[in-house]
């Protein structure tokens, strides 16, 4: 039985399940909710060791290069988790190609809230805090045009939601092939002042996608 959320542009859920509907027309970012405990030696390996890992290619190509980068770690089961989790993204998309990040990641990256230029992306933050997020209601999408600031974009700050840290997430980008669709706002989590460290894992397509 599928447990999960529907709000308006988004969906959460506890089932690998809820990803898939980011296909539909109103839904604009898709969480799939979940425990990593049993990652957390792995994860922290990955973390001292600074890993950064940028890959394109067909899946089983990233796959292997994965294999090859990480062999000299003990990691098999996030190496499994980032198979089972390609595997799924390819399901969505029906694309060919893919470009794959695995980085820990110690700065801000992007503090202003912003639509993406692709068609649909995947995140897994493994460890530090997950993507900020905003649901329709509380943006002011013309303020995207015309302010840099985040004041002007986000209509009630306190109504910012984040992805939990271990979730899988699914962006709709600013390009996905689909009439009617809007693109999720969101922002990278502000760690550099802290001092903090995440364990990213992105996902694109590595081409333009187009859906019936």
């Amino acid at each position: 039985m599928i447990t999960e959320t529907l709000y308006k542009n988004f969906i959460v859920g506890h089932s690998p399940y809820v990803l898939y509907q980011i296909i539909e027309t109103d839904k604009n970012i898709a969480i799939y909710e979940r425990s990593i405990s049993h990652l957390h030696h792995e994860i922290e390996t990955l973390i001292k060791s600074n890993t950064h890992i940028n890959v394109s290619g067909h899946a089983q190509y990233i796959l292997d290069c994965l294999q090859k980068d990480l062999s000299h770690y003990q990691i098999d089961n996030i190496l499994n988790d980032i198979e089972t989790l390609l595997s799924i993204f390819n399901r969505i998309t029906q694309a060919q190609s893919f470009r794959l990040l695995l980085a820990t990641i110690n700065t801000n990256m992007c503090r202003r809230f912003h639509t993406d230029v692709n068609d649909l992306r995947m995140l897994c933050t493994y460890s530090g805090p997950g993507t900020l997020w905003l649901t329709e209601d509380n943006v002011n999408r013309e303020a995207l045009e015309t302010c840099k600031d985040n004041e002007c974009i986000v209509k009630d700050e306190s109504k910012i939601q984040q992805a939990p840290t271990g979730s899988v997430v699914i962006l709709k980008g600013a390009i996905y092939p689909q009439q009617g669709t809007k693109a999720i706002v969101h922002r990278s989590p502000t760690i550099e002042e802290s001092g903090e460290k995440r364990l990213l894992l992105r996902i694109d397509t590595n081409e333009f996608l187009k859906f019936e």
